[in-house]
């Protein structure tokens, strides 16, 4: 393959770049469709109890309430009557909106529960129609006609469809936001790295391709299935990085071989065979731990393996094939545009910096590793104290105005409705037996009252008339509301869900499922932990395989898992004492939390797949220069000499791109980018510069171990980096000239 495509970038270099320039014409046109075909939402299970007790609540009592109106008046309390009344119209006139159901408020019912404390303002409860893909957008013209001043009234949204509608727009425009920072940065970093104008503008095509490649992918997958609007983000971060790194890679090995007198054919082909497989084998490592979150339910989680390999198949489509060809037509015009740096002759009688440190790593490979290690272990040690939960109104910053409504409907309000446990009855039960099992709810610890079709029930009262009885009864099904004392999302909230599930179901009863916004946190977690060890396993089998085809080691495989773990653990660990331990949120506007559950398997799959990225680039040239007769201490001083630059550059120039998101307004955003690009740079830098020397050298001939069946079936099937009749170069040809 490797052959066909040297010969072709060789021979037809015009053509290549013609045929890819109006492929991404074509990809942009589609990918511009992306952006209104992508959905907010997408963390809960779709298959577990709460969301089923969700979907029998929209079929066949109009919805649970998913959108809530805080109503007050500047002058008068809400229980005057003109503002009853002004409440009244509003009432009025939010049934007559067909994206909403059930609306329930205070000035209809007059229930002390949709009142405030103060009597200052009251509840307006309503259900959002719409699936995923709709909800918010119904929920934000609700919003954009009632929200402000209407009549004599203040009207402020909440509600889980208000904080997806605002969660998806923050998102959108910290995006903005990132990009706005992060290219211009990136473009002088490119600058200062190569050297040269030309250069540095070939990285760009790249990731162009990448982006629109990718964008055109979810415009098509998010017309026949849920794509998270989130998945943007990695797109573009994604994109431009892997373009950057994979460019990186490619012009220095390109600029390598024309400092050795090769011509630029050669160059290229040489350039293809080697770097090129580079870059496919390591697109592959990445994918292949991206591929991992489809195992999980969560669309929310699936979108960012569709967005994730894609732009990873992408960007290493493009380098194999737009790279070489770019190369052809520059030639050595590659050097164009040369900037007034030092020359790179002045320092060809030295070693290069990542060869020196690995040498003297490796004379002294317990003293030096030791200290780094107990660093990286003193970062992952929050991780002992982890807590996970999802994203709630308080990953907006704190003047947001669903988050504002959340918190008075906390402090204000005697139990939280919209926050409530919803528990759905299956079956003809009987009202003695509905009656009795309410009043059994009602006496469980934490419960501030029960609503049924029997009544209302406090604490073990009587069943009292409920306003809301019509709602809550059919003849096949009954829909119990559980008001709880509390916070939402907390351990206290989640204990009684589990409790409530505990109870025994009332006799007739065919199923019980419960539900509500803390009920879907429980399964959230649940799910993704049950699913956790197949990821895991299948990320560290399949990259387990690739390395072994790549090194012909099993010893390989093994030390790099080790070592991504190790730096991953520190980079998830810092994460954890910044975003739940609650240090730097002054700094960067966060509330402390609980760590993201979705996000942090998400930073866990992006940064051991760039890990491995970084963990092939370095070993390919390693496991090249062995084959090649070199003792494993020479292969490793010489192979980082050759790499290490590529591969620290390429972790600055990422970094950049996820770093950028620490300026979001989402805290999860700023833990993903912030977490992100820590991993990235701990791996380019302690691990490739210390760790893997000092492993190497510890390991010394059984680094290359392999049982001798396996040794036949690599020779066989094994790849590596090394091109036909090419010459491998010397260390001092490596300073002839600028590689990057």
């Amino acid at each position: 393959m490797f052959d066909r495509v040297a010969e072709l970038t060789v021979r037809r270099p015009g053509i290549v770049l013609v045929v890819a320039s109006l492929l991404v014409a074509a990809m942009s046109i589609v990918g511009v469709g992306a952006f209104g075909k992508l959905v907010g939402g997408g963390f809960d299970d779709p298959d577990s109890q709460s969301t089923r007790a969700s979907q029998v609540i929209d079929e066949k009592f109009g919805g649970e309430a998913n959108l809530v109106l805080l109503v007050s008046s500047r002058a008068q309390r809400v229980t005057d009557p003109e503002v009853e009344q002004d409440g009244a119209q509003l009432v009025a006139e939010l049934r007559k909106e067909t994206e909403l159901g059930n609306v329930v408020s205070y000035f209809d019912t007059h229930s002390d529960s949709l009142l405030a404390r103060d009597g200052l303002s009251a509840m307006v409860l309503a259900h959002v129609k719409g699936d995923e893909s709709t909800r918010e957008q119904h929920a934000q013209d609700i919003i954009d006609a009632y929200a402000g001043q209407y009549e004599g009234l203040t009207v402020r949204a909440g509600g889980g469809t208000a904080v997806g509608a605002e969660l998806s727009e923050q998102v959108l425009q910290d995006l903005l936001l990132a990009e706005v920072i992060a290219v211009p940065v990136t473009l002088l970093l490119l600058l200062i790295v190569f050297g040269g104008v030309v250069a540095a503008l070939l990285p760009l095509a790249i990731g162009t391709v990448a982006v629109a490649g990718t964008f055109a992918e979810l415009a098509l997958l998010g017309s026949v299935t849920d794509v998270s609007v989130f998945s943007i983000n990695l797109t573009t971060a994604l994109g431009l990085g892997l373009g950057i790194d994979y460019a990186l890679l490619m012009i220095s090995r390109f600029r390598e071989q024309l400092a050795l007198g090769t011509s630029v054919a050669d160059a290229v082909r040489t350039t293809v065979h080697t770097a090129g497989r580079t870059v496919v084998f390591s697109a592959g490592t990445v994918a292949v731990a991206l591929t991992a979150l489809l195992v999980f339910p969560q669309y929310f989680l699936r979108s960012f393996a569709y967005a994730g390999v894609g732009v990873v198949v992408i960007a290493a489509v493009g380098t194999l094939f737009v790279m070489p060809a770019l190369l052809m037509l520059l030639g050595h015009r590659i050097n164009s545009g040369r900037l007034p740096w030092p020359k790179a002759d002045r320092h060809r009688r030295r070693a290069p910096f990542w060869g020196r440190l690995a040498g003297t790593v490796m004379r002294r490979p317990v003293l030096i590793s030791v200290p780094v290690l107990a660093v990286l272990l003193l970062a992952a040690a929050p991780l002992l104290g982890v807590t996970f939960g999802t994203p709630d109104e308080r990953v907006l910053p704190e003047d947001a105005a669903s988050r504002q409504v959340s918190t008075a409907l906390q402090a204000d309000f005697e139990g939280d409705d919209e926050a409530a446990i919803q528990v759905v009855v299956d079956g003809a039960v009987g009202d003695q037996a509905l009656d009795a099992y309410a009043e059994k709810l009602s006496l469980l610890n934490g419960v501030v009252r029960v609503e049924a079709a029997t009544g209302t029930y406090e604490q073990g009262s009587s069943g009292a008339p409920g306003p809301t009885s019509a709602a809550l009864n059919r003849p096949d099904a009954q829909r119990v509301t559980v008001i709880g004392t509390a916070p939402p999302k907390s351990d206290s909230a989640q204990s009684l869900v589990r409790v409530v599930r505990d109870v025994d179901a009332p006799a007739g009863a065919k199923e019980v499922l419960v539900g509500g916004g803390d009920a879907e946190l429980l399964d959230t977690k649940e799910s993704i932990a049950s699913r956790l060890p197949i990821a895991a396993g299948l990320v560290a089998v399949t990259t387990f395989i690739l390395l072994f085809l790549f090194t012909g080691s099993i010893v390989q495989p093994i030390r790099a898992l080790a070592l991504n773990m190790i730096s991953l653990a520190a980079a998830i660990g810092a994460m954890t004492w910044i975003f739940q331990d609650g240090h730097l949120s002054s700094v960067l506007g966060f509330t402390a939390q609980p760590m993201d559950t979705s996000m942090t398997v998400l930073l866990f799959c992006i940064a051991f797949g760039l890990s491995m990225d970084y963990e092939v680039f370095v070993t390919s040239r390693i496991k090249e220069l062995h084959d090649a007769g070199e003792s494993t201490e020479a292969a490793v001083v010489h192979g980082l000499g050759h790499t290490g630059r590529i591969v620290s550059a390429a972790a600055c120039l990422l970094a950049v791109g996820f770093f950028a998101f620490a300026t979001a307004k989402v805290s999860f955003m700023q833990m993903f980018g912030l977490g992100s690009g820590l991993a990235i740079l701990i791996d380019a830098i302690a691990v490739r510069g210390v760790l893997l020397p000092a492993a190497m050298r510890l390991l010394g001939r059984t680094a290359w171990y392999a049982p001798g069946p396996l040794r036949k079936f690599h020779r066989r099937f094994g790849i590596s980096e090394s091109a036909p009749q090419a010459v491998a170069p010397t260390r001092e040809s490596e300073f002839a000239t600028r590689t990057i």
